[in-house]
């Protein structure tokens, strides 16, 4: 499996880095964001280092499938209300310009119970 050695998510997923798990398997790791957005927030990163979006291809689309069906099982064992009610957010950033600060694909899961939201 492909890796970076400067990459931080590679360290995160080599254990070299402490993070808070969300989920792991042969194909990704999943942790807590260390900045969370919502009260939900975790990622959802692939253990072969991919640098973004930009760098995947047709022979990716198991990999972002698998990233894609395990998002709202993880979303609802996190705290997520299930939909259609509760939900959540999927965001992917994609280079520089797109947001992306650490350029190691990964997905961001965000949501939770809004206590501003009246109803």
């Amino acid at each position: 499996m492909q890796h970076d050695p400067n990459c931080l998510f590679c360290k995160i997923i080599a254990g070299q880095i402490p993070s808070k798990k969300v989920y792991e398997d042969e194909r990704v790791f999943a942790f807590h964001d260390i900045h969370p957005w919502a009260p939900v927030h975790f990622l959802v990163v692939p253990k072969v280092h991919l640098h973004s979006m930009a760098a995947v291809t047709p022979d990716h689309a198991d990999l972002l499938g698998h990233m894609m069906t395990l998002a709202p099982k993880l979303a609802q064992e996190q705290g997520c209300n299930p939909y259609p009610d509760g939900g959540f957010r999927i965001v992917v950033n994609t280079g520089s310009e797109g947001g992306q600060e650490i350029h190691h694909l990964h997905m961001h899961v965000i949501g939770g119970p809004r206590p501003w939201k009246k109803g």
